[in-house]
């Protein structure tokens, strides 16, 4: 009926579409921050976090694959989703509250989680732990650049 990669990859894509949970006062206030000189490659984020989705959901399904429908993959499949959820949750909870801080905070438990994740995986699959490496990078790359954006926009802290 449908494979495994169906359903993770239409659970992923359902649990991204979360993050455009925006309202259009939320995005201009967001755009009215001052950012980091050298955050030149703002328009490419969306690119890289969808490949970060993507390589995410392959994870999962690898993971899902070694050991179908046992309790621990479901366990793994609950973390995937914690993970997925904090991410997602950055951007409109960060929008909504105008708060640089409660984006910092998701950003940092997105980091600790996903490292968690990454290292709960890797017994299961290298390959699957190896696809987790994107996020592995990026995700203190954007908690990072939100601390920064506080020193720039103190207000919005």
């Amino acid at each position: 009926m449908f494979n495994s990669w169906m359903i993770i990859g239409g659970v992923t894509f359902l649990v991204a579409l979360g993050g455009s949970l925006i309202r259009p006062r939320d995005v201009s206030w967001g755009l009215r921050l001052d950012r980091p000189r050298w955050l030149f490659f703002e328009p490419a984020i969306p690119v890289i976090w969808t490949v970060i989705f993507a390589c995410g959901a392959i994870s999962a399904t690898l993971v899902w694959q070694a050991e179908p429908g046992s309790p621990k993959t479901w366990l793994l499949m609950g973390f995937y989703l914690l993970v997925e959820l904090i991410t997602v949750a950055y951007i409109p909870l960060t929008l909504r509250l105008r708060s640089l801080k409660v984006g910092t905070v998701l950003g940092g438990i997105g980091v600790l989680l996903g490292f968690v994740l990454a290292l709960t995986v890797l017994p299961s699959s290298g390959l699957a732990t190896l696809l987790l490496v994107p996020y592995a990078i990026w995700s203190p790359i954007g908690t990072y650049t939100t601390g920064q954006m506080i020193e720039l926009n103190p207000d919005a802290g």
